[in-house]
């Protein structure tokens, strides 16, 4: 008796598993919506050469004194002011800022060192405008080349630089364009690598497009030990080099970038400067006074550190979610750091939605998306993160259900 109850256990108990394991059940998640997102994360820095326009920006007219401007904090891209700012226009020194973006580059792919020295040709030793009377012959390391263009914006020395990195100016103007292109800078065409703009046709570049290649600049952490001096010497003390970047002395936090001057362009900057956390940059093209220009720069800097926060939320795990038809009854789920700018009030009050299905179905991958987490301030959505699965659980199979059946009621 006891064998035919065994048997017909069995038996029943194989006939469920048969029907389970081909059917074509499954589970609604909470939202099929979730399921369909490309793999690109909604919140978090913006991705090369982008800016992000979505509306955090107050309602506010600046007072200043420039034919455009652009505010951006640094790390999301978030765009906080803007006017005028796809214009394209003459943007003298602040040019070099691709110029370094560039050696940057060829120095950390292993082309050259700080230290190795670099021989001026005569064409480098023979551009004028702001420059360190460079001799043709003479040579400085790339250490000082890269300190007398910060600091000094010398011409003469961006030319070297641009022959070192490319062999000649003319590929490295080439280049320039190509990295612009890369970076989304849509109202860009450089002509040269200083900026100089007496013997130009159409040297030109946006507020924009200045804070696109900035931010890529400021990726480089090297440069900050470059845009912070504010007096230093090369050739053994013999020639001073003092930084054309006032602001960095005078307004708090400041930490670069590179002016620029012509009759052409005004007055320009592309400033940079940090507190609590947040780093902006300020582009200002065509003022009339290198006062004003600085003055309007700290204008939008101001205006950046009153009325906006850096937001910065750890990824964390979350509690385990109920599988079902896998080898495992349940899979642990995560989402990674969240970052955002808003408003400072905004900041006060920030609270998140989860939105994960009530149970999953096997087979799951580790990383499969299986949710999302929603961060507000109120009913204003500040952005979103994934929430991903941690482990692997395979779907279960009909050998593995057999042999737990055969188990249990055979005692093998």
């Amino acid at each position: 008796m006891k064998k035919t109850v065994r048997l017909r256990a069995i038996i029943v108990s194989l006939a469920l598993v048969i029907a389970l394991l081909t059917s074509n059940v499954g589970y609604v998640y909470a939202s099929d919506e979730i399921l369909d997102r490309e793999d690109e994360s909604t919140s978090g820095p913006s991705q090369d050469g982008m800016l992000d326009d979505t509306s955090v920006s107050l309602d506010v007219r600046l007072d200043l004194d420039a034919k455009a401007a652009i505010l951006v904090e640094a790390s999301t891209g978030k765009v906080l002011y803007e006017q005028n700012c796809d214009e394209s226009m003459s943007p003298a020194s602040v040019t070099k800022i691709m110029t370094l973006l560039l050696t940057m580059e060829a120095m950390e792919s292993g082309a050259f060192t700080l230290d190795t020295l670099v021989t001026a040709s005569e064409h480098a030793s023979s551009i004028g405008g702001s420059q360190i009377y460079l001799e043709a012959g003479e040579q400085l390391s790339v250490k000082d080349m890269i300190k007398s263009v910060v600091v000094a914006s010398a011409n003469d020395v961006a030319t070297a630089l641009a022959e070192l990195v490319s062999g000649s100016e003319e590929l490295f103007v080439q280049k320039m364009n190509e990295r612009a292109k890369e970076l989304g800078m849509k109202n860009t065409n450089f002509e040269n690598p200083t900026g100089l703009d007496d013997n130009t046709v159409n040297h030109v570049t946006s507020a924009r497009d200045i804070a696109i290649m900035s931010r890529e600049l400021m990726k480089h952490e090297l440069i900050f030990e470059f845009t912070g001096i504010w007096q230093d010497s090369i050739r053994n003390g013999e020639f001073v080099l003092t930084n054309t970047n006032r602001m960095i002395r005078y307004y708090s936090g400041c930490t670069g970038l590179k002016t620029g001057s012509t009759s052409k362009a005004g007055y320009c900057i592309s400033s940079t400067a940090e507190r609590d956390g947040m780093e902006l940059i300020a582009v200002i093209l065509g003022a009339s006074t290198r006062e004003s220009r600085n003055a309007s720069a700290a204008k939008l800097l101001d205006h950046g550190f009153s009325n906006y926060a850096y937001v910065s939320i750890e990824g964390k795990t979350l509690d385990p979610i109920n599988v079902s038809f896998g080898v495992k009854n349940s899979v642990g789920l995560g989402y990674k750091s969240f970052s955002a700018v808003c408003a400072k009030s905004d900041a006060q009050k920030i609270n998140a939605e989860i939105v994960v299905p009530d149970k999953l179905s096997a087979p799951i991958v580790k990383g499969d998306l299986v949710g999302e987490i929603i961060y507000k301030s109120g009913d204003k959505e500040l952005g979103r993160e994934k929430i991903y699965a941690l482990d692997n659980v395979e779907k279960v199979t009909f050998s593995h259900v057999l042999g737990k059946i055969l188990k249990k009621y055979l005692f093998i």
